[in-house]
């Protein structure tokens, strides 16, 4: 299992993470910042569980993310 945590507030909405991983990241049209896909909220931090498939590609959205909101560890 691989865990990806994300603290969406300081998005500043680059769309690198969307790039790296489209079906687990998502561009808000709302506020202009990414979603992280399946994430659950909890004080100001989204975090979902998947499959190690998955690893790789997230591991590439939080590398290129330049405010290193994200962070990716397998559980």
């Amino acid at each position: 299992m691989v865990r990806i945590v994300q603290q969406r507030i300081k998005c500043i909405g680059c769309n690198a993470c969307v790039e790296a991983a489209a079906h687990r990241w998502r561009m808000s049209r709302k506020d202009g910042k990414s979603t992280l896909v399946g994430g659950e909220e909890k004080q100001g931090f989204y975090t979902v569980l998947v499959g190690d498939e998955e690893y790789a590609e997230n591991v590439r959205a939080a590398t290129h993310c330049p405010v290193k909101i994200i962070k990716v560890e397998k559980v």
